[in-house]
């Protein structure tokens, strides 16, 4: 009988070495890694009777996994999204394990061979021109809060940056004058610049110098100074779309997150013509597949198509002789 491989050394490895130091992961990443496991050790101590240190890998094989995922489901009223999430993180770990535990072999193929579940993708949420302008109409800019909320939603809107990149912006990330842009670290650590229009860099350029200049200094800061939480962000944008379906009924249909605001900004990118592929680099995708969601939610695009069809209903098209000369030269 081959000896119990001890979880705890194997599982603080994993995020110290593997994690922290080989892959150099975001903190969003290690959170999400670390609440994963959390909820499963938390789950293992209750089902098996020990503490999270005296566990071993050999407990946690792909039957006691497949528990944990349906338990996540039922009793926490999971989505399937977040289960798979969860699968992810737990997958993440095993590949390490194949590695630093060769003897268990079996067990972590067992583990790895789960498959995702499959679910129903909803059609993204994204604002119209009209929703746009009454979102921006709502906020009050004659106080500060009101000015740095609506510079936010604005540079949101137009360059389609992720939630933790927005709050990440600092003043020396955007240049401005001849072909302004900002500068980000997205997801994955990749650098990258998006342009921004005349009016957007104009009102970055305004709401920096009522600032006061600072370089190092958030774009977009809290009361305090320090940098917005998620959660601050997502409050008020949901307090702002909550006044603007007054205005604007069509909001009321709507869930109004700061990621459709994303979603905005890469539908406004596709209605004008813009290549997925060219949108999928704006937007800092690893894949043009990511975003084909664009494309299944756009309903001018198929618009267009419908109109290039013929009706099943209709009528043979009248006969039209063709030109004389051409049929001539046809007939060569």
């Amino acid at each position: 009988m081959k000896p119990s491989t001890n979880l705890a050394p194997l599982l603080e490895a994993f995020f110290t070495s593997r994690l922290m130091i080989q892959r150099k992961v975001s903190s969003h990443t290690i959170a999400a890694y670390r609440d994963t496991f959390r909820l499963l050790l938390r789950f293992a101590e209750k089902r098996l009777g020990r503490p999270p240190s005296k566990l071993t890998l050999e407990d946690f094989h792909a039957p006691f996994l497949v528990e944990f995922l349906e338990d996540l489901e039922k009793k926490r009223a999971n989505g399937v999204r977040s289960r798979n999430l969860r699968l992810a993180a737990i997958r993440s770990f095993f590949r390490y394990a194949a590695l630093e535990a060769p003897q268990n072999a079996a067990l972590i193929q067992r583990v790895l061979a789960i498959p995702s579940k499959r679910h129903v993708r909803p059609l993204i949420d994204f604002l119209t021109r009209p929703e746009i302008k009454a979102l921006l109409s709502v906020v009050n800019r004659k106080t500060w809060l009101g000015q740095r909320d609506h510079a936010l939603l604005l540079t949101a809107v137009q360059t389609g940056l992720r939630l933790s990149e927005i709050t990440g912006l600092c003043q020396q990330d955007v240049c401005l004058g001849t072909g302004a842009h900002i500068r980000c670290i997205g997801k994955g650590r990749k650098a990258r610049c998006t342009p921004l229009t005349k009016t957007t860099a104009m009102l970055l350029c305004q709401w920096i110098e009522h600032q006061e200049k600072a370089p190092a200094s958030f774009l977009f800061p809290s009361g305090r100074g320090g940098r917005l939480s998620a959660d601050a962000v997502q409050r008020l944008v949901g307090k702002y779309a909550a006044t603007a379906k007054k205005v604007c009924p069509s909001l009321d249909r709507k869930r109004v997150t700061p990621h459709v605001l994303r979603h905005t900004a890469a539908m406004e990118l596709l209605q004008a013509g813009v290549d997925r592929a060219l949108i999928a680099i704006w937007l800092g995708h690893e894949s043009v597949e990511t975003t084909q969601i664009y494309l299944d939610a756009n309903m001018a695009i198929k618009e267009e198509i419908l109109a290039k069809t013929r009706p099943i209903n209709s009528g043979p098209d009248r006969y039209r002789a063709g030109d004389q000369l051409l049929n001539f030269l046809k007939g060569l």
